[in-house]
């Protein structure tokens, strides 16, 4: 058998929980990885939360985790904002997680607050329900303008509590489609999202990228030379695996696979 990843980039939200729940055995499984010494980072698309609400959250469920040990499309958002010289956002994503963004300027959108001029960037995120056509033509009003088109997520879809549930990527696509060009995507599957995680990792020859999504997580890891390992956990859905034409490099039941000895020394 050839030998395993030196390290793991993980995936929150249907890899290692599932809505308000632990996937069983991940705790166990990442507390064992951590005495062996197994560097990881955890990487989300998430929009909803800060990087000190996701750590809590871990904590909550016994895995140990800080901030520092949370990569998110918010965290990107602001490097690649401040290269851009941005400083007046709108953002079309939920506020609390925007706490990450450091000291851009937030007007129009759902900032609360009055755009008098032109933002510098529009940044969209998953509103859910919050979407409305009034947001979506206030968007699109600014792109017109000249506004960076800035995408958190390109994600279709996550695990809802009542079942598979839209994300933000249909919005983008469709403001995409309205003004003619792409945005620029900061999160999974960025190639520059999962070098950013992996630098992290106290540079690893081989890197893993575990997670629920086979577009955002396997192939995009996977695109961007690292491995993409599957779970069967989350969204996964056997249809989609054999309709997509990805093939993971792995398939794991679950993140608690992780914990069985493939190629890493106990």
């Amino acid at each position: 058998m050839p030998p395993g990843p030196e390290a793991y980039l993980l995936d929150l939200d249907g890899t290692v929980y599932v809505g308000t729940e632990p996937v069983p055995g991940a705790a166990d499984a990442l507390g064992r990885l951590r005495r062996r010494g197994v560097p990881f980072r955890f990487v989300t698309n998430t929009t909803s939360r800060p990087r000190a609400e996701l750590a809590d959250r871990l904590r909550g469920f016994g895995i140990a985790a800080t901030s520092d040990e949370i990569h998110t499309p918010v965290v990107a958002a602001a490097t690649l904002l401040a290269e851009h010289g941005c400083r007046t956002v709108a953002p079309f994503s939920p506020l609390l997680s925007l706490a990450d963004l450091g000291d851009m300027t937030l007007v129009g959108g759902v900032s609360g607050r009055s755009c008098p001029a032109r933002p510098d960037a529009v940044l969209l995120g998953d509103l859910g329900e919050r979407w409305t056509y009034a947001l979506m033509q206030e968007a699109f009003e600014y792109l017109l303008g000249g506004a960076k088109l800035v995408a958190l997520t390109r994600d279709r879809y996550f695990q809802g509590p009542y079942g598979l549930a839209l994300d933000a990527g249909p919005f983008v696509r469709g403001l995409e489609y309205a003004v003619g060009r792409d945005a620029i995507l900061v999160g999974k599957p960025s190639a520059s999202f999962f070098r950013a995680a992996a630098e992290g990792l106290g540079g690893p020859r081989s890197v893993a990228m575990v997670g629920d999504d086979l577009w955002s997580d396997i192939s995009g890891a996977q695109q961007s030379g690292l491995a993409g390992w599957l779970v069967r956990t989350g969204k996964f859905r056997a249809d989609a695996l054999r309709d997509s034409g990805i093939v993971p490099d792995r398939i794991l039941d679950s993140v608690a696979d992780l914990a069985a000895p493939v190629g890493i020394a106990t």
